[in-house]
């Protein structure tokens, strides 16, 4: 079998087990969890097999005329370099977790079957993106993953909060594809073709005749499915989804496509210095908030959601500074340890007895209940915070290094002010996510929350996906920053002895922050008594509804009392803590400078509609009425009327005839 054919089943296996599950999902239910995790493990395994095939050596291309268009073909084509083959490995290695974890997460759910096919089909469009040599081609994956992501994160749609994340992840997404599918059409346009492989022959020769205004077009696309500032906002909010879909959204999907698409059409943005300026600060912005962000959040799936930010942030911080080897292997590395952190806190969510958006504050005596889940997530947390042996602190240091050789003159795509914005970011987030991860653990393995029911153990499928990610969390940046080099741009991944020490210092004295804060609040605060559980009163607006029981989404019998005041993010961020908190009020701002206008000019719409043009409409037709009415009282059916009618009309023609004749 050619490797074109391999991989062409990579997507299309998981398309074919999703449309499969739709048509079977309640006819034949035995089917349903072989249908989920079957197609993606094949491809898997499939994507494994291109992977050695390609080799890191020359890109495999092939292609066939889709459409005839007219003007710039459609072709339905391949292009499988380097970084296509190891990130579709990625996205099928993660989907295949998350089913296998979800066979157990949501044994129960009675909609689980729609929700594998819907997982399904998230990952065949995903591995669409990924593989696609055209660009329309990849815009269809592209759409596919909107609307994916708006069913699986209103998944529990019968809680307001579900519905309510549901529709802002597809609008605030779609504000910025308006502007990408736009800058596509420009970009295929000045190209002269949607192929991947002509675009970039037409950037290398200067074919392009407005690089800076497709480069932002793009970016904007990439913002919002990337989640970068200042279209970020909608990631937080989707953890009202079922776990498994915040690890697939957050580690392998959605979120990846943007960094992705930048990374593959790279030159496009080097070839305008102001589009790389704008990535750099939208990097930068984006870090430090998310970072802040994540410090004050209580909800344990709302901290990971910022963290997941925050690292896109360093991803799209390479890619500002020309390197999209350390972009792709920070994106590699994060994918593997955020899906960890993910799953890890399902199991955490499940053992501490609270609703799906678990609140760290109310967690207690959790490190014994779930041993698998402290361990694992304890690793992924110190990848997260990028200590070195973990994995997260090779992908990171290439991330520093890369920002620190163009910010001391070394020439590069990108002005040199782009790498010191992207550099002294980078290493502040550094502090902040160790921060941030040492308050998590802190906080939910430690907590001094009131103690929680026991959920019983957690079913073997999850703990089994646990530790399957937690060897790569810990072993996949050594391994990898050898390696990699030949399967991308050639350029070195090893860590420099100035941002490794720059960064793990930094690391490390976050953490020692973030202990010192949580030791000496938890010395100031008074000790909660364990037992104090609560029931939920029916209906309550913030909690999911009574199937996610026994979907390990547990929605009752959360612990009833106020946040734990030893919280070291209160300590740590002092005045700015309700601000980070409220993630800056950024939608605040955007009711205020977007919503409120549009539903007010809506509003002006509708009263104009209904009382001038309905008025006006109404007008017109009451006199041809009022001329009906007086038109069918004259219609008596009397013989003797019409006589007298016609006779009266005759002498009152003729009275008018001999006037105007007298008269002329």
């Amino acid at each position: 079998m050619t490797t074109t054919t391999l991989a062409a089943l990579v997507p299309l296996l998981p398309f074919l087990g999703a449309v499969t599950g739709l048509l079977l999902g309640r006819t034949a239910p035995g089917f349903v969890r072989p249908l989920a995790v079957l197609p993606p493990l094949a491809s898997l395994v499939l994507a494994a097999l291109v992977a050695v095939r390609q080799g890191g050596g020359r890109a495999v291309d092939a292609y066939t005329l889709l459409t005839p268009t007219g003007s710039v073909p459609v072709d339905l084509a391949l292009h499988i370099d380097g970084f296509a083959a190891l990130v579709a490995i990625l996205v099928t290695f993660v989907a295949t977790c998350v089913q296998i974890y979800s066979t157990g997460y949501l044994r129960d759910d009675p909609r689980y079957p729609s929700y594998a096919a819907l997982v399904s089909l998230f990952t065949s469009a995903m591995l669409l993106v990924v593989y696609s040599g055209d660009l329309i081609v990849l815009l269809v994956g592209w759409e596919v993953m909107g609307i994916c992501s708006y069913f699986l994160v209103g998944h529990y749609w019968g809680t307001p909060e579900a519905r309510a994340a549901s529709l802002k992840a597809f609008l605030v997404t779609k504000l910025g594809d308006v502007p990408f599918l736009i800058g596509l059409f420009a970009l295929g346009t000045d190209a002269g073709s949607f192929r991947i492989t002509r675009v970039l022959d037409a950037v290398a020769s200067g074919g392009l005749g407005h690089p800076t205004l497709i480069a932002l077009l793009l970016l904007a696309g990439v913002a919002g499915k990337s989640a970068q500032f200042p279209l970020h906002t909608w990631l937080p909010d989707a953890m009202a989804g079922p776990t498994p879909v915040s690890a697939l959204i957050h580690a392998a999907t959605m979120v990846a496509a943007g960094v992705y698409f930048v990374a593959r059409l790279l030159p496009v943005f080097e070839a305008s210095a102001a589009a790389m300026t704008v990535l750099a600060v939208m990097a930068a912005v984006t870090m430090l908030g998310s970072g802040l962000a994540a410090l004050a959040q209580d909800d344990i799936k709302r901290v990971l959601a910022y963290s997941t930010i925050g690292q896109l942030g360093y991803m799209t911080g390479a890619l500002a500074v020309g390197d999209r080897g350390a972009a792709v292997f920070h994106l590699l590395s994060h994918g593997a340890f955020k899906a960890l952190l993910f799953l890890a806190a399902g199991a955490v969510i499940h053992a501490a007895g609270t609703n799906s958006l678990a609140a760290m504050s109310r967690m207690s005596h959790l490190r014994d209940r779930v041993p698998d889940a402290f361990w694992t997530m304890t690793v992924a947390l110190l990848a997260l915070a990028a200590i070195p042996p973990f994995s997260g602190f090779f992908s990171k240091e290439s991330v520093l290094a890369a920002a620190e050789r163009l910010a001391t003159g070394h020439p590069g795509p990108a002005p040199g002010a782009a790498g010191w914005i992207v550099l002294v970011a980078a290493l502040a987030t550094a502090l902040l996510t160790a921060a941030y991860a040492t308050r998590l653990w802190l906080l939910a393995f430690r907590g001094r929350g009131a103690e929680a029911p026991d959920h019983g153990r957690q079913p073997l499928a999850m703990t089994v996906v646990l530790w399957v990610l937690a060897v790569p969390s810990l072993a996949f940046g050594a391994l990898a920053y050898r390696t990699l080099p030949g399967w991308f741009d050639g350029r070195s991944l090893a860590p420099t002895l100035l941002t490794s020490v720059l960064g793990t210092g930094l690391a490390v004295v976050g953490g020692l922050l973030a202990y010192g804060a949580w030791q000496r609040a938890a010395a100031r605060a008074p000790r909660v008594p364990l037992g104090a559980v609560a029931a939920h009163p029916e209906g309550d607006a913030g909690l999911v509804e009574a199937e996610a029981i026994a979907a390990h989404e547990p929605a009752y019998g959360d612990i009833a009392q106020a946040p734990d005041p030893a919280d070291p993010g209160r300590l740590l961020l002092g005045p700015l803590y309700g601000a980070a908190a409220a993630g800056f009020h950024l939608d605040a701002v955007y009711s205020a400078l977007f919503v409120r206008p549009v539903l007010g000019a809506a509003s002006l719409v509708r009263f104009l509609d209904r009382e001038v043009v309905d008025t006006y409409v109404r007008g017109a037709a009451a006199l041809p009425r009022l001329l009906g009415a007086a038109v069918r009282r004259a219609q008596t059916g009397n013989v003797q009327t019409y006589v007298s009618a016609l006779l009266a009309g005759t002498v009152v023609l003729t009275v008018a005839v001999l006037l105007v004749a007298s008269g002329a």
